[in-house]
């Protein structure tokens, strides 16, 4: 039986948002949609804080706006008091995945007796009585896609997942005019995300047909459109397809997951505060050449949707991906972020902690293995 079978044969749920809204415009949809709920409770960044006012809410409207760039356990609390001061029926995640992600967390916690440690893990979640909708304005994380929140404990620095089908979105809306404004250096780190998000998922030992399908039609459409996206911040079809490829990189992480590549990241995040999306571009040339050997076919795939024009070859995509990365304005180099040699040995060991990541990768990664990793991103 061929490891296609073996993976055709594992059992494998696939949940994704009851409404999913996409295309140029598609924003003014959400105000009709929400017309039930008379409390909203925005969670927003400054830059994004006055697409709500554009959404044009009939409720009565809260927003919080006072987020970290990576929310930890403190933060996360702070949304919640005010939540519960407002008392909302709808919730609504208006910006980039950590906004998403908290939105989440707050639907479905702000009415319950439940803390964020309390539902730390897979399907400790009680329950959900709060509406939910996900306003994606990045294309990178496809947190409007999936069941997971990230958030920091600040005492360890580590990154702590919750999984529920409980923070599932009631409503999801891509609208590609929402990141017109997206800086050039963003749009290409938060593409890259969305492209390993894929790739991990494709790659992953416990990768699935179904979940493939996702990934390379991710991986196509990153191909396709991010190097437009960079180029021309108002290309409105480049930046449609690079927000599909984020949610179906979303879609990805339910039943499958990401891999090495986000666990090497996370450190780089709590770390040296890198943001998620420059993070894992920084690594992903490097986990991508790193597992080839592992799973030449799906790389020599992956090179193709992205027009490298190389088979499997470790250093050819290794220098290939960097060259794709580079091009697209990504500074490679961590010391040019500020890491520096004595960094890397604590880095990797918090990297090989992450576990439930390290584990789905397709070729077993040591310590050793990802202090190489850094050294050779350094």
């Amino acid at each position: 039986m061929s490891d296609t079978d073996l993976s055709m044969a594992r059992p494998i749920t696939l949940l994704q948002p009851s409404r999913l809204e996409i295309g140029a415009g598609s924003v003014s949809c959400l105000a009709q949609w929400a017309e039930p709920y008379r409390r909203v409770f925005v969670v927003a960044m400054p830059p994004t804080v006055g697409f709500a006012e554009r959404i044009g809410f009939t409720g009565a409207v809260e927003t919080f706006i006072d987020l970290p760039p990576e929310p930890d356990l403190p933060a996360v609390a702070a949304v919640l008091a005010a939540a519960r001061a407002f008392e909302p029926d709808l919730v609504v995640g208006l910006g980039g995945g950590s906004v998403m992600d908290v939105a989440k967390l707050v639907a479905a916690l702000w009415d319950g007796e439940q803390s964020v440690p309390d539902v730390i893990g897979v399907d400790k979640i009680a329950g959900r009585r709060t509406a939910l909708a996900q306003v994606p304005t990045t294309s990178g994380t496809g947190s409007e896609a999936g069941i997971r929140s990230l958030v920091t404990n600040p005492e360890t620095l580590a990154k702590q997942a919750v999984e529920s089908r409980h923070m599932l979105a009631d409503i999801a809306v891509l609208d590609p005019e929402l990141t017109y404004s997206v800086p050039a250096a963003v749009t290409a780190a938060t593409g890259v995300d969305a492209l390993a998000h894929c790739v991990e998922s494709y790659t992953n030992i416990k990768a699935h047909p179904l979940i493939d399908g996702y990934a390379r039609l991710g991986i196509e459409l990153v191909g396709r459109y991010l190097a437009r996206a960079v180029s021309d911040g108002a290309d409105t079809e480049a930046r449609a397809g690079m927000m599909l490829a984020s949610y179906y990189g979303g879609v990805c992480l339910g039943p499958v997951n990401t891999a090495g590549g986000h666990a090497l990241a996370y450190p780089l995040g709590t770390r040296l505060k890198l943001p998620h999306g420059l993070a894992n571009a920084v690594i992903f040339p490097h986990v991508l050449a790193f597992n080839a050997s592992a799973c030449p076919d799906k790389t020599a795939g992956v090179a193709a949707m992205l027009g490298l024009g190389v088979g499997a070859n470790t250093n050819d995509i290794l220098t290939s991906a960097m060259d794709y990365c580079q091009a697209l304005g990504i500074q490679m180099h961590l010391s040019h972020h500020g890491a520096q040699e004595q960094d890397l040995p604590i880095w990797a060991e918090e990297a090989f902690a992450i576990k439930r990541l390290i584990d789905n990768n397709p070729r077993p990664l040591g310590t050793k293995d990802i202090l190489s990793i850094y050294r050779s991103a350094l």
